[in-house]
């Protein structure tokens, strides 16, 4: 089997477009691949995160991603820190890399500009996700199109080290994901759905009450036209409704939009088939809860696994760079 590696940051809760941008692929994925996802608690340390926070996220993207259908005994769940073979390989991989091709990074600039400190770890970010891919020798590694550029320097990086070491590592496959969604803000349609937004408004988180997801798709932005119309260039409001709404009921929002005649119907539509659809994962998150001891098993025994994997690559990587055994 092909092997698929993905990875999440527990940087704030997940939300509708994680779910369906990301997870639902995940979950169908197991099924065919074999399949590596962890969460990559390492990653949110690049920025300023309290502690206590740091862990309750962790712990909360793991239960989460048990909810919406990753089964451990399909897939290899753990998380990032506790394979310690990340840390050690990125370490290596920095000696490969060059300071011209992370300066290149357009998400560094991005998340660097205007502040007067950076931690360093912002910048060779991507260094690590290049371990964490490479680690696996993963073949193909679900990605979104602000990812894509990292990818790139992970296969350069592979490629370089092969050249320059021998053949250690697999040069990995971007693959980016049909989304079931124009996941986009309900609050600015025109920018996707992001955990860093500062409007929570616009967002409709994975574990939300649903009376809250109700109010939330009650107020969304929609046009100042009152007809229904799938366009998400010209009508971005409206289309994002019909999007959400054709993900929850599995229907195509072109197919969706005559249906309507005016937005209150398609929200009240909306609403009732985004919590429908969410509320079973909120149920398994209550479950998965109440026995906190068998959720680290599981992640105890993800990280075993990954383990076994990542330190043989890893001891490949050493010897050939020329440590000593």
């Amino acid at each position: 089997m092909l092997k698929v590696l993905s990875g999440v940051r527990p940087t704030g809760d997940m939300h509708l477009g994680n779910y369906l941008g990301a997870f639902k692929a995940w979950v169908e994925d197991q099924y065919s691949y074999d399949a590596f996802y962890c969460v990559v608690d390492l990653h949110a340390l690049a920025e300023e995160i309290n502690p206590e926070v740091l862990r309750d996220r962790t712990l909360k993207t793991a239960l989460t991603l048990l909810a919406v259908g990753l089964d451990p005994s399909k897939c290899t769940l753990f998380i990032q820190s506790h394979v310690p073979a990340h840390a050690e390989m990125s370490w290596l991989l920095s000696c490969v890399a060059t300071y011209g091709e992370l300066g290149r990074m357009t998400q560094f600039k991005d998340k660097s500009h205007g502040k007067d400190t950076v931690r360093v770890g912002l910048y060779t970010y991507p260094v690590l996700m290049a371990s964490d891919i490479l680690l696996y020798q993963a073949q193909r590694v679900p990605v979104g199109h602000d990812q894509k550029q990292h990818l790139e320097l992970t296969r350069d990086i592979a490629m370089r080290f092969n050249n320059k070491y021998g053949e250690v590592f697999t040069i990995p496959t971007a693959f980016v994901p049909k989304v079931g969604a124009r996941v986009m803000d309900l609050q600015d349609p025109t920018a996707k759905m992001s955990k860093s937004s500062n409007n929570s408004s616009g967002i409709i988180y994975v574990l939300e009450d649903p009376s809250s997801i109700e109010k939330k798709i009650k107020r969304a932005v929609t046009d100042t036209n009152s007809d229904v119309i799938y366009d998400p260039k010209s009508r971005p409001g409206v289309s994002n409704l019909l999007e959400l709404l054709g993900a929850a009921t599995d229907s195509k929002p072109e197919d969706l939009a005559p249906k309507y005649q005016n937005y209150g119907s398609l929200k009240l539509d909306t609403s009732k088939a985004v919590i429908e659809m969410l509320d079973p994962i909120r149920q398994r998150v209550k479950d998965l809860e109440k026995d906190l001891g068998e959720v680290h098993r599981i992640i105890a025994a993800g990280a075993q696994k990954a383990a076994e994997s990542a330190n043989a690559t890893l001891e490949r990587a050493k010897e050939a760079m020329g440590l000593l055994s």
